[in-house]
């Protein structure tokens, strides 16, 4: 039996209905149960139940969010309670993207623009790479988990294994490294490049900031060395190494000709059929298309919307399903799923995976029947959910508020009712919408009750119906002296982030939104929600809804909600009836354990720098490791500078670390320039200049 590759790392234990729920999934995990919900109230701690699950089972795991920011703050959240593990984040890489299109009405194609964030895709690369090389991974994945991905099997075994000793020519591993999808540079070394200086070659690999230089002397690799890029300090001197490919879909040259002869003949039988069909202009259409992409094929290995080409390029059967993340986690030797997958936020998360494959599939019947693709660009695709569901194993569904389909497949539905902090769920209140003698109805009442709530010092949320009613009403409420924002899905994405900071700190006193106050707000200092026209049945006022809306003022001891209403619908009898369940059972629970609660104390950041590239906080940390590591390089010093530095205080220690670096490399600078190897030189200049203005920070 495998031993438990998992350690978690946290003063934290298990607290409130915590350790009931962790040993409830823990056994029902190793009774073999498929599905498991947990029923987790906000601010009861459901990532730190699942950390412990994770740490008890010692599975690889997936978990799944149904947002990019969501994921990426899970992702952290599990960075901290797994410091040793691989804790990795997987989401689309593109920063905008739009699909290849066609509409009939208007004869307008749309072609596919997009723009790759490289700093993502590193990202999804060290996911893979940790996934093929180690137990303790977790990926912490949104929905772009299950569109195509290229064969694990082909990227693992085109992984380049490099040694000292090992006998191969300068141009020949070059070569190698343009198989792979290396890119050869002569400025800066970014993620999947590579350069040639002398008897020595450069490797930034697709999933790390760092660089090995290979030096080599008469066709062998003499010495392998890890370093940092920016100031050349050596990291490590390793034995040997592995490269994988720049790129996660791989293709021999047989398997192109192979598949340029298939495209060929499926080309023919679409043409045959648009002639019967008298499409003469599709026909033309599809043929022109084809045989330019089939000639870049032929000649470079790619063409633009390859993708489109991947059933042939990969050898799979029509209709087949393609590989994705899923096929790169372990599996056991009958080939069923040996992974654990964690669905976050499933009441929303779920109803998007399913939505996936619909939608794309009907982009693509109308760009394959009017002649812009040939059918086989089908098969590019997602999973459907008939097919997501056997490839993820085991599967703990988290919420507060489970959909029908959880409670229909879970084995076992483990609730997690009493939060560790005796925090209860707030005090609900019915009031009219309509005025009435001297009631003001909603808005005046509202008002109110945001003045009174803003005396002792509280914030206040107000959801909306529509966009135009959040902007009106937050207007409204400046006229009347209160400090008011809107918050909507047109506002950018970090703009968004500056309101909410804004918010939390006090600049302002009431935000007012739609349906995205919902999920994943972390604010303890709201004490009050109105929530207007709750008596408005559908989407933003179901009891799903509207229980994670009061879930909102669930993290302050003075959490209260009033939902405006004329008349008591369905969903809001439902959302009472269970938020008064939840909030007896916490009541009574801290009444036997004499329990007081107490708002969340959370540090408030400015969230924005959370949105800083990895690469410049790597940039950063390597620069204040280097102080410490370079110090230490008795090949760098020489006995007299050891002995010097010794004696100085830390920052003149520093200082003069950094001088040091800085004259090797004006020496290195300078005979690149004798040699006349301006590229080079340039290099040492740029990095010379980032030490510089390090050294005077």
């Amino acid at each position: 039996m495998l031993s438990n590759p998992f350690k978690l790392s946290t003063h934290m234990k298990p607290a409130g209905d915590q350790p009931k729920a962790i040993a409830a999934l823990v056994d029902g995990l190793e009774k073999g149960m498929r599905k498991q919900t947990l029923l987790g109230v906000t601010g009861s701690g459901k990532t730190f139940t699942m950390a412990n699950v994770i740490a008890a089972i010692g599975k690889p795991t997936l978990v799944i969010a149904h947002n990019k920011t969501l994921a990426a703050q899970l992702a952290q959240e599990y960075k901290e309670f797994f410091p040793d593990a691989a804790v990795h984040y997987f989401v689309s890489y593109y920063d905008y993207y739009q699909p290849e299109a066609y509409l009939p009405v208007t004869d307008t194609y749309i072609e596919k623009d997009a723009q790759i964030n490289k700093e993502i895709d590193r990202l999804r690369h060290a996911s893979t790479q940790a996934l093929l090389t180690r137990r303790d991974v977790i990926i912490v994945a949104s929905v772009s988990c299950i569109y195509g991905l290229g064969s694990p099997e082909e990227y693992r075994e085109e992984n380049m294994s490099i040694s000292v000793g090992q006998k191969v020519s300068r141009t020949d591993f070059m070569k190698k490294l343009v198989t792979l999808h290396f890119e050869r540079t002569t400025a800066d070394l970014s993620p999947a490049q590579f350069r040639a200086l002398g008897n020595k070659i450069e490797i930034m690999p697709v999933s790390e900031t760092f660089v090995w230089h290979i030096e080599f002397v008469s066709d062998t690799i003499s010495n392998i060395l890890k370093i940092n890029p920016v100031s050349s300090v050596i990291i490590e001197e390793p034995k040997e190494i592995f490269i994988f490919p720049a790129k996660h879909f791989l293709t021999d040259k047989k398997k192109i000709d192979k598949a340029i002869k298939a495209i060929k003949d499926e080309l023919a039988v679409q043409l045959k059929k648009f002639d019967t069909e008298g499409k003469l202009l599709e026909a033309e259409r599809i043929k022109r298309r084809t045989n330019y992409d089939l000639a870049m094929i032929k000649e470079v290995g790619y063409c633009s919307g390859v993708e489109n080409y991947s059933r042939h390029l990969s050898g799979k059967k029509e209709g087949e399903p393609p590989e994705t993340l899923l096929s790169y986690f372990p599996h056991k030797a009958d080939g069923s799923p040996d992974f654990l997958t964690v669905i976050d936020e499933s009441h929303v998360t779920i109803s998007q995976l399913r939505g996936m494959y619909a939608g794309d599939a009907s982009r693509k019947n109308t760009l394959v029947e009017h002649g812009f693709r040939l059918p086989s660009a089908k098969d590019n695709r997602p999973l459907t959910y008939d097919e997501f569901e056997p490839r993820v194993g085991q599967v703990v569904y988290t919420t507060a508020t489970p959909s029908e389909y959880e409670r229909e497949v879970s084995q076992q539905i483990v609730e997690q009712i009493v939060r560790p902090t005796g925090l209860v769920d707030p005090l609900l209140t019915v009031r009219p919408i309509v005025p009435s003698g001297v009631y003001k109805g909603q808005v005046g009442d509202f008002i109110d009750e945001t003045v009174k709530e803003v005396q002792k010092g509280g914030r206040v949320l107000a959801t909306t119906l529509t966009k135009k009613m959040a902007e009106d009403l937050s207007v409204y409420l400046k006229e009347q002296g209160l400090k008011a924002e809107y918050l909507h899905s047109e506002i950018t994405t970090l703009d968004r982030i500056k309101i909410l900071t804004s918010f939390r700190r006090g600049e302002f006193d009431c935000l007012v939104g739609v349906n995205l106050l919902r999920e994943g707000l972390d604010m303890p200092e709201v004490s009050f929600i109105g929530v207007l026209d709750a008596d408005k049945e559908g989407f933003l006022r179901s009891d799903t809804s509207l229980i994670q809306t009061i879930g909102r003022a669930a993290r302050n001891v003075d959490g209260r909600v009033i939902l405006y209403a004329d008349t008591m619908t369905g969903s809001m009898d439902r959302a009472i009836t269970e938020t008064n369940r939840r909030r007896a059972l916490q009541i009574a629970y801290n009444k036997e354990h004499g329990i007081t609660p107490k708002t969340i104390i959370k540090k408030i950041k400015d969230i924005t720098q959370e949105l800083e590239k990895e690469h410049d906080k790597a940039v950063a940390y390597n620069l204040a490791l280097d102080v410490a590591m370079f110090s230490k390089n008795l090949k760098a010093l020489t006995k007299k500078e050891e002995k010097k530095l010794t004696r100085l205080s830390d920052e003149e220690r520093k200082s003069a670390v950094y001088e040091k670096i800085i004259k090797i490399k004006e020496k290195e600078m300078n005979k690149a320039v004798k040699e006349l190897d301006f590229e080079t030189a340039a290099i040492l200049r740029d990095e010379i200049k980032v030490l510089v203005e390090r050294m005077k920070k």
